[in-house]
């Protein structure tokens, strides 16, 4: 072994009080986006990109916060990937403390309460859509960011020289975990299950080091989708918004396609996390539908076309 794999051993964490309670990355990230996002939607509104003033901007994301992103996520991720445990506990999907939130249910349940808020207020669905799609790829950022903290959704084994070695992993690979818990035993019989191994490490140089003679080298995919779908997508889309004239709906075309390709080409170096539809991961396989998406929003764009208010009197004169 010419050299060593980081072992992953960051806490979930941003500050703990006890040993279960405290405040998480994975609802910071949240929290970020929505706080970011309601910026630079009031900036894009001011600067004439909105159909909505820059004063009710908050209220629209925030309610689309709660009943797009987050129920929307939360019930895709239940049908799209656990939907044998939800029809047994439909209750399961109040549980968010346990994990489980899938992006495409998130793109579904904002579009539907985007459409609802645009109908009740007689604006344009599609500018309220545009907007949102610029800034969404920061949340998705923010997101993927938290999973690499947390450890999760972790990559495929590979040997290039930034592989990390997650101890989630345990909770997959039985064998793995039974030379871990009696290793660790070893060191300290407090650590004597998978859930001790997994907090201990973090302060444990001696467990780190004997989970990286059993662990899996695996790429950091959590942070490949983050650049990706995150912050690539989000400056192509600014660009894109603030220096090119373009008609409603164009932008949420782009950003349903642009997903779509970069989280296809993620999933690529993603441990499946859900059984294979065909040769596609679920991830890949969802994302096809939205270069449908895509398709639709480019037509009614351009064969139906109107624009936010910054260039409706420039695009009456052309």
């Amino acid at each position: 072994m010419l050299f060593a794999h980081y072992v992953h051993d960051l806490s979930p964490f941003v500050f703990q009080i006890g040993s279960h309670f405290g405040v998480r990355w994975y609802g910071l990230a949240y929290v970020l986006g929505f706080v970011v996002g309601i910026a630079l939607c009031k900036r894009l509104a001011r600067q004439g990109y909105s159909d909505i003033p820059a004063e009710a901007v908050t209220d629209f994301i925030v309610w689309g916060a709660m009943f797009g992103v987050v129920l929307g996520g939360r019930l895709g991720y239940m049908l799209f990937y656990d939907l044998p445990g939800f029809l047994a506990d439909p209750l399961l999907i109040f549980r968010v403390w346990e994990g489980g939130m899938a992006s495409h249910g998130g793109i579904l349940g904002l579009a539907l309460y985007t459409w609802w808020y645009a109908h009740r207020h007689r604006v344009s669905w599609r500018n309220l859509a545009d907007n949102l799609c610029v800034v969404a790829p920061l949340g998705l950022a923010f997101g993927r960011l938290a999973n690499f903290v947390n450890g999760e959704l972790y990559g495929r084994a590979t040997t290039v020289p930034w592989a990390v070695q997650f101890p989630k992993e345990l909770y997959e690979s039985p064998a793995a975990a039974t030379a871990a818990v009696q290793g660790a035993v070893a060191l300290n019989p407090a650590w004597n299950s998978l859930d001790a191994i997994d907090a201990a490490v973090r302060t444990s140089p001696e467990l780190r080091e004997l989970l990286a003679g059993l662990l899996t080298p695996r790429h950091p995919s959590q942070l490949y989708q983050a650049a990706l779908e995150g912050f690539l997508l989000f400056a192509i889309l600014w660009v894109l918004r603030t220096r090119v004239r373009l008609p409603n709906g164009v932008l949420t075309g782009v950003f349903f396609a642009g997903y779509a390709v970069f989280r296809i080409v993620g999933e690529i170096f993603r441990e499946p996390d859900a059984a294979l539809t065909g040769p596609f991961t679920r991830g890949q396989f969802l994302s096809l539908f939205l270069f449908v998406a895509a398709a639709v929003c480019f037509f009614v764009a351009w064969r139906f076309p109107k624009w936010p208010p910054r260039w409706r009197a420039e695009a009456a004169r052309s």
